[in-house]
């Protein structure tokens, strides 16, 4: 299998310590787009024993992986300070995700990880899109095609609207837009997640999921049309579910993914249950992208108690979807260690 494309984050975070912690873990092969300097740096300052290799082609990742944490070079413009981001720093973060992008797309990586990035960071540098995976569309040509899954392995959650405000969310919600995110999901389930009949919930937006609309009508006009639509066309659908009864353990059982209608319904209740293992999924891009399901970190970013296991999760996850994508090839991590 072709090496995974692993990008910096936002280097005042926790995303170099976890990619060196990643490595001593035994991940499935990576290359990391970071400063190579700075990893070394940081290397001894956490006293991890992570020796780094610069390498000047992806290709060379698989060679060199089994003995060092191969390092595609992207300098960075000015110091690091842990926990303090500086914008400065932000076209050499751009920079690595558009790299590693470009490499999924000419499929010398098998897919790409992406470190925790600071949005307000970039912001101030003038990043005009939301988030990674607004990002990370536009440079495939996905836009308005992405989905975000969040996954973990005791819940698989979907949000319908995403990086907006909860009144904006409510207010841009619509029947057109569950069946289209439903569609994607159930797609994903079958094509990367290997399940032949995915079951779906779809969660209703108000107590009680509207209680019949005394709490609330979007259940009757928004919802209950999206679910008569993706019952039409095969897809194996429940709903509308209340919202606070969906994610206890018996509930979970009965369905692969949870169709959520907003950021918050979606990811308080899988970062509730299981953040550690929680892995971000972004389905509708003609490539592999996972990240873990965590931010920066920055208050305790250069401490060395940052958990990798996100990370981990992350990269597996990343390898297991590479395979299914292409059955011939092997997930199993590289000889030697």
């Amino acid at each position: 299998m072709n090496p995974i494309a692993l990008t910096m984050g936002d280097p005042a975070g926790i995303g170099g310590e976890l990619s060196l912690r990643a490595w001593l873990a035994k991940a499935p092969c990576f290359a990391v787009l970071d400063d190579p300097e700075r990893l070394r740096e940081l290397a001894r300052a956490l006293r991890l024993d992570v020796p780094i290799v610069e390498i000047a082609e992806l290709a060379s990742a698989s060679t060199a992986f089994p003995k060092a944490l191969p390092v595609l070079p992207i300098r960075l413009p000015v110091p690091v300070q842990p926990g303090r981001p500086d914008p400065a720093n932000a076209p050499a973060i751009i920079a690595s995700i558009e790299r590693a992008t470009r490499f999924a797309q000419a499929g010398e990586a098998s897919g790409v990880v992406t470190n925790p990035i600071s949005k307000a960071a970039l912001y101030r540098a003038g990043f005009a899109y939301p988030g990674h995976t607004e990002f990370l569309a536009a440079l495939t040509g996905a836009t308005g095609r992405q989905v975000m899954m969040l996954a973990s392995p005791v819940l698989r959650v979907v949000p319908v609207t995403v990086h907006a405000s909860l009144l904006a969310s409510i207010q841009m919600l619509s029947t057109e837009m569950i069946v289209a995110v439903s569609r994607t999901a159930d797609a994903a389930m079958r094509d990367e997640f290997g399940l032949a009949r995915p079951r779906l919930a779809i969660a209703g937006l108000n107590p009680h999921a509207g209680e019949q609309g005394a709490l609330g009508d979007e259940e009757t006009t928004i919802i209950s049309p999206a679910i008569a639509v993706l019952r039409a066309e095969g897809i194996d659908v429940s709903g509308p579910w209340p919202p606070d009864t969906m994610f206890t353990e018996a509930a979970r059982a009965r369905y692969d993914v949870a169709i959520c209608m907003y950021h918050d319904q979606a990811l308080i209740p899988l970062k509730t249950l299981d953040m550690r293992h929680g892995v971000n999924v972004t389905l509708g891009l003609p490539i592999i992208r996972t990240s873990p399901d965590h931010g920066t970190a920055f208050d305790i970013a250069g401490q060395g108690i940052a958990d990798p296991a996100s990370l981990l999760a992350a990269l597996r996850l990343a390898a297991d979807l590479a395979a299914r994508r292409n059955p011939a090839v092997s997930p199993a991590p590289p000889p030697g260690r």
